[in-house]
């Protein structure tokens, strides 16, 4: 792929901060959800100051070669919500999920010190491109529902618990938001085709704003779908503790749990979040495959698998410590840099900067918060469309008429996007082995199997 710049560059600091923005707006949703979801009081914004710092160390660990954002890990919810169920209190709780973390961390830290001295030849092995692409086009695929599912979702709730708004207007929103992106990113200028998220973000803001109004004025609630309350809930007061707060940060509440742990308690942890960060390494190794085809320069030999490994997991160490959620590379961040052509660090960076500085800054949040799960969704087409379509790039040098090739890439078709996945009841806790894993450990399987039979002109 041809880039716009390339990951050394380093653009002028007034685009660097609107191409920060512009990251931290494709990954934002996502790392603020994942506390949502596991609840027990956990904060968003403490999710978010983590990720930055997670992805700080990344870099680092990286020697700033791998330009990718860290946020928050859906894979490990389950692990989380394990921990607070099996804690006697919200301190132990929150004691449990850092513990969880450090575990999940040390298994990437033993991996990669396993690489360091084995080398990556014997993933290129066990993980050919008709392997890695059919998965990496799994992780762009699997989501497809999340995105379709955000462009008909409507947000403005009345105090009944009613959403009057209509799906149609919702999708209409959405439509405009993928529309302008789009064009912004195929006929822009220089500028505008570096920043086409931002500029459909904006449109679609602007788009369901028009219909709100429109909706007040006609009194037909079908055209109401953006909830306002999180910005409300901030200017309601014009004080500084409105506009800036310190997170609730986890460390701080784990301190308490100390008295409360048990080697039992210790030991479910382990086993709740261990496992999964196997299943999350492979997923690993898929992302910054599909990021090499995008900065042209294999990542798993420079800065070295070892060291992406390294930055994941004490990323994920130092983001749970702070967020409480471990992190991983995001999808989205890869889409970014694939779609806008944008592959600098820098800008990473200066996202990750941009996160942890957004932590305190209540308004910036409650904005983000207050953007349409429809105007989203529009983005979020285009993101997990590129990360489809970079997977199945990667087959284009592999030979599909013959028939081993097209057994291992059906496998891992139709078991990821079927959604095949297995869990297991451990203590208190469940482990799932995600979709992903699950094609991507079938595919290996059925790569070993066919890997001795004889090409047609070998025959």
């Amino acid at each position: 792929m041809k880039l716009i710049y390339d990951v050394n560059d380093k653009p002028k600091f007034s685009q660097l901060v609107v191409f920060a923005i512009q990251q931290l707006l494709a990954i934002m949703a996502a790392t603020l959800v994942v506390p949502v979801i596991v609840g027990n009081g956990m904060s968003s914004a403490a999710a978010l100051f983590g990720a930055g710092c997670g992805t700080l160390v990344y870099i680092l660990f990286t020697k700033r070669r791998s330009p990718v954002f860290l946020g928050s890990s859906f894979a490990f919810i389950g692990s989380m919500s394990a921990a607070f169920a099996g804690a006697a209190s919200a301190a132990m709780g929150y004691l449990g999920i850092i513990i969880g973390a450090i575990l999940a961390g040390l298994v990437y830290v033993v991996i990669a010190i396993i690489i360091k001295f084995a080398g990556v030849k014997w993933i290129a092995k066990l993980m050919p491109s008709v392997v890695i692409g059919p998965v990496v086009a799994i992780i762009g695929l699997s989501l497809a529902g999340n995105a379709v599912g955000d462009l008909q979702k409507v947000n403005y709730t009345l105090a009944d618990g009613t959403q009057p708004g209509s799906p149609f207007v919702a999708i209409i929103v959405g439509l405009i938001t993928l529309a302008v992106t789009m064009i912004a990113s195929v006929y822009g200028k220089k500028m505008a085709r570096l920043i086409p998220f931002i500029l459909g973000i904006l449109a679609g803001y602007a788009a369901a704003s028009i219909f709100y109004v429109i909706g007040v004025l006609t009194g037909n609630g079908a055209f109401m779908i953006i909830d306002y309350s999180p910005l409300v809930n901030t200017f309601s007061e014009i004080t500084v503790a409105s506009f800036v707060s310190v997170p609730d940060f986890t460390f701080i509440t784990a301190l308490g749990g100390f008295s409360e742990i048990s080697g039992t308690y210790i030991a479910s942890i382990a086993m709740a979040y261990m496992p999964v960060a196997f299943v999350v390494f492979a997923e690993h190794i898929a992302d910054h495959k599909n990021l090499s085809t995008i900065v042209n320069r294999d990542l798993l030999e420079d800065p070295g698998l070892s060291r992406t490994l390294l930055g994941d997991g004490v990323g994920s160490m130092v983001g749970a410590l702070f967020g409480g959620c471990p992190n991983t590379t995001y999808g989205e961040s890869v889409g970014c840099v694939a779609i806008t052509k944008n592959a600098s660090v820098y800008t990473i960076i200066a996202a990750a900067i941009g996160a942890i500085i957004i932590s305190f800054i209540t308004p910036f949040v409650a904005f983000v918060n207050s953007i349409p799960s429809c105007v989203m969704g529009g983005i979020c087409m285009a993101l997990y469309g590129f990360i489809a379509v970079s997977g199945l790039k990667m087959l284009k040098d592999v030979n599909l008429d013959e028939n081993k090739n097209l057994f291992v890439a059906s496998v891992i078709l139709i078991s990821g996007i079927g959604g095949l996945t297995l869990s297991f009841n451990v203590g208190s806790g469940t482990i799932t082995i995600t979709a992903i894993a699950c094609a991507l450990i079938l595919g290996i399987l059925t790569n070993v199997m066919l890997s001795k039979a004889k090409s047609e002109e070998e025959e």
